[in-house]
């Protein structure tokens, strides 16, 4: 069995460090090498996993069959680019890009090398999720939902980063909620918003076949602990999950382990930069609903 040699773009975010460890813990995967913007950070999180930390993002490339993003969006949507066009498959993070059109470009990108590109959706990798998704929700043969998302991440002297801050909770956190909700209930085709972009926000989803849920999401919230609430409602009852509480390690080694399996073998994933297009085509067009009305 191959290994699938798997650089890692970014190195000073939480997220880097999760990924290293993912990666370094794959028994089909192996940590080619780590680069960052700054030099010492990928130093330091090289270091950390007996990996390389390289000068530049070419000289990863050269190095790896593919490559994992923990960097900004404005910066991941350029360097996948130059990722795919140079026929490296892709994981990326959510939001894929700062804004719509870099998300189109990016996804059209990936689309014309013919590359393997998955999401980092960690909340869709968890087993209780899953099993919510495709066995539980079913059950209640489902007609609506609702969800709310409450997290300190944003708020004042939360460290966050400048990009998540300026894009608040509707970009940067809320594609997560409004993937669960897709996958639970159909297909999302219109979606309202209202609230302060700043800090309640709340959105009306209209779903394919008649079905409809809420959601409510705030980042400035002075919670320790995160939550992630979706239940759904149908004729035959109701089913819940707590999304936070649902994803462990586990979640990152199946992600790992589905990215190595499509990369061998050439198989698309259905969580891939086409389907990260759609979820900020839908938090766009409730972004711009909600400046409209604030």
């Amino acid at each position: 069995m191959v290994a699938i040699t798997i650089g890692l773009a970014g190195a000073g975010q939480r997220a880097a460090s999760v990924h290293a460890t993912s990666i370094s813990s794959s028994p089909r995967a192996r940590l080619g090498g780590v680069w960052a913007p700054r030099a010492e950070a990928a130093l330091d999180l090289a270091g950390q996993h007996g990996a390389t930390a390289f000068a530049s993002f070419e000289e990863l490339l050269d190095q790896s069959d593919a490559v994992a993003f923990a960097v900004p969006p404005a910066a991941q949507a350029e360097l996948a680019a130059l990722a795919a066009q140079r026929g490296k498959a892709v994981l990326l993070e959510v939001p894929v890009a700062a804004d719509l059109d870099g998300a189109e470009r990016l996804a059209a990108a990936i689309a014309a090398a013919g590359v393997i590109s998955q999401l980092g959706l960690g909340w869709r990798y968890a087993a209780g999720i899953r099993q919510f998704i495709s066995e539980t929700v079913p059950r209640v043969w489902p007609q609506g939902g609702s969800a709310r998302l409450v997290s300190g991440a944003l708020a004042q002297g939360s460290g966050a980063s400048p990009w998540r801050a300026g894009m608040g909770v509707l970009r940067s956190l809320a594609p997560h909620l409004i993937d669960v909700l897709d996958a639970a209930l159909g297909r999302i085709e219109q979606v309202r918003a209202h609230g302060d972009p700043d800090g309640w926000v709340g959105l009306m989803i209209e779903h394919a076949e008649g079905r409809f849920s809420e959601a409510s999401l705030t980042a400035t919230a002075s919670v320790k602990i995160p939550r992630a609430d979706i239940e759904i409602f149908g004729s035959g009852g109701s089913a819940a999950v707590e999304a936070e509480a649902a994803v462990g390690p586990d979640a990152y080694a199946t992600m790992y382990q589905e990215f190595t399996e499509a990369v061998a073998s050439g198989t698309p994933h259905p969580l891939d930069a086409r389907h990260g297009l759609r979820l900020q085509e839908i938090t766009e067009e409730a972004h711009t609903d909600l400046i409209r009305t604030a």
